[in-house]
């Protein structure tokens, strides 16, 4: 059976960009950051028993497994090209705006891959359940979407070909 990080990860070419940055970070700043706390920490005497030490090893390891992580997503890593979308259709990268039926309320989503999905900024997995009854539909559809909260129905007021880029204002 394949790890779950083997298997491809779909991404927009930002946040490709927004890992590959990161994964850079760790290995130039964040290394050289946490082997000064461990030499720092050493200085107050022996490895054991020694609270700073112990923290700046647990730092360490944290960093490098993100480092292991991001090294197997970046490798497995599909970027899709959102620059010839046409925004007729909803798919992944479109940036969609959408009308809640039942509190109308006006939201506009990013449909991106799951390793940049991003709930609170209103960045979508594709394979999330809104995203999901969005995909395929065009401007003017209604759609539902079964969400944990119960079925929520949708009507695609906007559709945009997606930039991919983190933040974009389609507003």
């Amino acid at each position: 059976m394949k790890n779950v990080l083997e298997r491809e990860t779909i991404l927009t070419p930002a946040g490709y960009n927004k890992l590959k940055a990161e994964l850079n970070t760790l290995k130039t700043v964040k290394r050289k950051e946490i082997t000064a706390k461990i030499r720092e920490a050493l200085d107050f005497g022996d490895a054991w028993g020694n609270p700073e030490y112990e923290w700046a090893k647990q730092e360490q390891a944290f960093i490098e497994g993100r480092i292991k992580t991001l090294e197997t997503l970046l490798s497995n890593a599909k970027v899709i090209n959102v620059a010839d979308k046409s925004g007729e259709v909803v798919s992944l990268g479109s940036v969609v705006t959408v009308l809640d039926l039942e509190t109308e309320d006006v939201v506009c989503y990013t449909i991106v891959g799951s390793g940049e999905a991003d709930p609170l900024n209103n960045r979508i997995s594709y394979k999330s359940p809104v995203a999901q009854s969005l995909l395929g539909h065009k401007k003017g559809d209604t759609v539902e979407a079964d969400c944990p909260v119960g079925i929520i129905e949708l009507k695609i007021l906007d559709i945009q070909a997606g930039t991919g880029q983190i933040g974009e204002d389609v507003g």
